[in-house]
C-alpha cells in the first residue's frame, strides 16, 4: 500500500492545499501565490469540491508559468474531505492549507518558511494569523463582525500548516463535519490528545468579508448540528479545550422555551402563564436584538434585519442542536471502522475480457479468492460493483451478465452483494461509475454506511465513485490504468492483497 503523504527525496518541504467551491477569489489567490518571492511549495493542489464540477477550473497562464498547480475533484464531500484528499496526494512533510477566499500578501511564503523552520519536532501544526479588513467610515454590520471573529479563532484552517505525519496519525480531518465549521477544532483536539503541540506563527493572510444576503445569520445556525457532534466526541468541556468561547445556546434554549410556554398556555387558556411567557420571550429576544444592533451601523435595513433574524435564530439554533444530538448520538471516534469492501469486477477480481458474456472466459486474478476469503474470515462484508455497458450497446444481454457473475461467485465468491449498471456512457444514469449510485446501492444492500466501505478498483472511475459516495477508494493499477489516474488517486496499492491489508487494518481499528 502506498500513501501519497510520504516525503519524496529532494522535494520542497511543503505543499499548498486549497479546497474550493469555485469562487472567483480562487484565481486571485493563485496569482498571489505565484507572485510570492521565495515560494518553495513543491506543488499547489486545488481540490474542486463542487458536486458538479462544471465548468472546469482553469489555472491562469501567469500562475502555470511560475508554480506547479494540480486540480483534482472533491465531488462535493465538504471541506474536511477535500483537505484530506489534498493531503493524501501531497508528497511533502508539511501541508499548508488555505481557504479559497483569502488573500496572501507579499512575504507570506517567506513567513511560512520561517514558521515551519521554527517548529520543533513535536509541533504538528503552525497557524497563520488572520486579518479581516473592515470598512472605514462606518460601524461594521453583524455579518462583518462575525467574519472579523476569525482574527481571534484558534486553529482555523483558513491558513494552517500541518505536519503530514501528525495528520496520518489521527487519520486527518473528520469527514462527518460537512461544512467549514468545527472540523478544524476537532482536528486540533485530536492532534493534541495524541501528544502533539500546536503553535501560532508570524505570517498572516487577509480574509475579506464575502458578500452575504440578509439570511446568512439564519443559515449559519446549522453549525449547531456540528456542535452536537463535538460534544459527543470530546465531552461537555470541549469548548474550553478548543478555545471557542461559551456560545449563546443556553440563552437560545431559554428564549425558545419562553415562546413554547406562551403558545401552550394560550392553547390551554392559561392567560397569566401565557402573559409571563410572552414577557420572557419579548425580553430575551429584545436583549439579543439590541446586542446585535448596538455595535452596528444602525441603518434601517440593518435594524430590520437584526429584528426579524433575532426572532428566528433561537428556535432554529435549538432545532439544529437537537437534530445533531439525534444524528450523532452513536458517533464513534474518527475514522469509522470499515465494515464492507466493494470490488470492481473486470480488471480487479477477474481478468478484463471486454464485454464478456461467456462464463467460460472468466479467469480470476491470482490473489482474488484468497483476498476475498481473508475479508470474510474477519467478518467484513464483500460486494461487487460493475459497469456493464455492453448491455446498452446490445453486445451482451442481462442474462449473459448474470451468468458471468454467477461463475465469479462460484470461483471467487460468494459475494454478499452484486450491483450492476447496464447503462451506456451517454445515458445520464446515477449508477454508472464514476457516479456514486452503485456504491450507495451496495452499501444499502449490505446495511452499512458508505463511509464504512472501501472500494477497490483498477481505474480512476472506481476511485471517483467511492469519493462521491463518501467511501474510501483504493486503486490497484493494471496495464490499462492511466498515469493521471494513478497520480490523482489518494491511495494506491500494487496488488489486490495489499489493498485488502489496508481494509483489514481499518476493520480492526475499533475492535
Amino acid at each position: 500500500m502506498t500513501s501519497r503523504v510520504a516525503s519524496a527525496p529532494g522535494a520542497a518541504d511543503h505543499t499548498v492545499v486549497i479546497p474550493t467551491v469555485g469562487r472567483a477569489t480562487l484565481a486571485d489567490l493563485l496569482v498571489g501565490l505565484a507572485r510570492q518571492e521565495d515560494c518553495a511549495a513543491a506543488e499547489v493542489i486545488v481540490v474542486d469540491d463542487r458536486p458538479e464540477p462544471t465548468p472546469a477550473i482553469e489555472v491562469p497562464d501567469e500562475v502555470a508559468e511560475r508554480i506547479s498547480v494540480r486540480v483534482v475533484l472533491g465531488l462535493g464531500r465538504g471541506p474536511a474531505a477535500a483537505r484530506n484528499l489534498g493531503a493524501r496526494l501531497a508528497r511533502t512533510e508539511w501541508i499548508a492549507f488555505l481557504d479559497d477566499d483569502v488573500v496572501v500578501p507579499a512575504g507570506w511564503a517567506r513567513g511560512l518558511q520561517r514558521d515551519l523552520a521554527a517548529a520543533g519536532d513535536r509541533v504538528a501544526g503552525v497557524q497563520g494569523r488572520i486579518r479581516v479588513p473592515l470598512p472605514d467610515g462606518r460601524r461594521p454590520t453583524d455579518w462583518e463582525r462575525s467574519t472579523a471573529g476569525l482574527e481571534r479563532a484558534t486553529w482555523a484552517t483558513a491558513d494552517l500548516a500541518y505536519r503530514a505525519t501528525a495528520l496520518r496519525e489521527v487519520d486527518g480531518f473528520d469527514e462527518r463535519f460537512p461544512r467549514a465549521y468545527r472540523e478544524d477544532a476537532d482536528l486540533a483536539l485530536r492532534v493534541r490528545d495524541s501528544g502533539w503541540q500546536l503553535a501560532v506563527g508570524e505570517r498572516y493572510v487577509l480574509h475579506p468579508v464575502r458578500p452575504a444576503d440578509p439570511w446568512v445569520s439564519v443559515r449559519v445556525q446549522r453549525g449547531n448540528t456540528d456542535d452536537a457532534l463535538m460534544r459527543r466526541l470530546h465531552g461537555r468541556d470541549w469548548r474550553r479545550r478548543a478555545e471557542t468561547g461559551r456560545g449563546r445556546l443556553p440563552w437560545h434554549v431559554a428564549t425558545t422555551l419562553a415562546a413554547a410556554t406562551t403558545f401552550a398556555a394560550l392553547g390551554l387558556r392559561g392567560r397569566r402563564v401565557g402573559a409571563l411567557g410572552a414577557a420572557a420571550w419579548l425580553g430575551l429576544t429584545g436583549d439579543f436584538m439590541l446586542r446585535r444592533i448596538a455595535p452596528g451601523p444602525r441603518t434601517p435595513r440593518e435594524v430590520a434585519t437584526m429584528a426579524w433574524t433575532s426572532a428566528m435564530i433561537p428556535p432554529l439554533a435549538v432545532a439544529h442542536r437537537l437534530t445533531g444530538w439525534w444524528r450523532h448520538r452513536n458517533a464513534e471516534p474518527w475514522p469509522p471502522p470499515i465494515e464492507a469492501v466493494l470490488f470492481d469486477r473486470d480488471g480487479t477480481i477477474v481478468e478484463d475480457v471486454p464485454y464478456n458474456g461467456d462464463p467460460e472466459e472468466v479467469r480470476p486474478k491470482p490473489d482474488a479468492r484468497h483476498s476475498v476469503d481473508r475479508l470474510r474470515i474477519k467478518g467484513i462484508r464483500v460486494g461487487v460493483i460493475t459497469n456493464q455497458s455492453g448491455v446498452a450497446r446490445n453486445l451482451i444481454s442481462t442474462d449473459d451478465v448474470r451468468a458471468v457473475n454467477e461463475r465469479i461467485d462460484r470461483t471467487v465468491g460468494p459475494f454478499d452483494a452484486w450491483e450492476v449498471c447496464h447503462h451506456g456512457p451517454d445515458d445520464g444514469c446515477d449508477c454508472r461509475k464514476p457516479r456514486p449510485g452503485l456504491v450507495r446501492a451496495a452499501a444499502r444492500r449490505l446495511g452499512v454506511d458508505p463511509t464504512r466501505c472501501v472500494v477497490i478498483g483498477d481505474i480512476g472511475a472506481d476511485v471517483l465513485a467511492a469519493r462521491a459516495a463518501g467511501a474510501t477508494g483504493i486503486l490497484v493499477p493494471t496495464s490499462v490504468t492511466r498515469r493521471d489516474e494513478i497520480e490523482s488517486a489518494p491511495w494506491v496499492a500494487q496488488t489486490l492483497s495489499a489493498a485488502v491489508d489496508v481494509a483489514l487494518a481499518r476493520g480492526r481499528s475499533r475492535a
